[in-house]
């Protein structure tokens, strides 16, 4: 009788451990960053007038323009290094889910000029921007040129 309760304790904590690893793993894949505007969490990109550079939600990246081709880096380029990401605005492409948003820069970038403003928007993690750094969240997602960057012909 002993050796039964052992056995069903064990079943109940390797049972639950494999849950609770399962639930952790999952939570943050694709999810948007915390200077992502607030009530669009279906969309794939996000457009940012200010700096002409697209941002892909699910693979954590920005698209820029740069050396004669599409670039996909986890930061923005060296000259953008300061830009505050969660002050900047955010054109989120809710009709668009291939994998190239660029196909459309001609007409985003004249739709949407630097300094556009649209709604009024609210980063989805506003209040704790300044954990991140003093510079409006570029530590997340800024400008570490010491990264590779992944390379995209269109």
């Amino acid at each position: 009788m002993r050796t039964l309760k052992l056995i069903a304790v064990g079943i109940i904590l390797f049972v639950s451990n494999s849950i609770h690893a399962q639930i952790s793993v999952s939570l943050n894949i694709g999810a948007p960053p915390s200077w992502g505007p607030v009530g669009y969490e279906e969309a794939d990109y996000y457009y940012l007038p200010d700096v002409e550079a697209y941002y892909d939600i699910r693979a954590s990246q920005f698209i820029y323009f740069g050396g004669g081709r599409w670039v996909r880096s986890r930061y923005l380029p060296r000259e953008y290094r300061n830009y505050d990401l969660y002050n900047g605005y955010k054109v989120v492409l809710n009709d668009y889910h291939g994998s190239r948003p660029y196909r459309n820069f001609d007409h985003d970038r004249l739709r949407y000029r630097r300094g556009y403003q649209g709604r009024p928007q609210r980063a989805i993690n506003y209040d704790n921007r300044r954990e991140h750094d003093d510079s409006g969240g570029n530590e997340e997602h800024g400008n570490k040129h010491e990264h590779e960057h992944e390379h995209e012909r269109d």
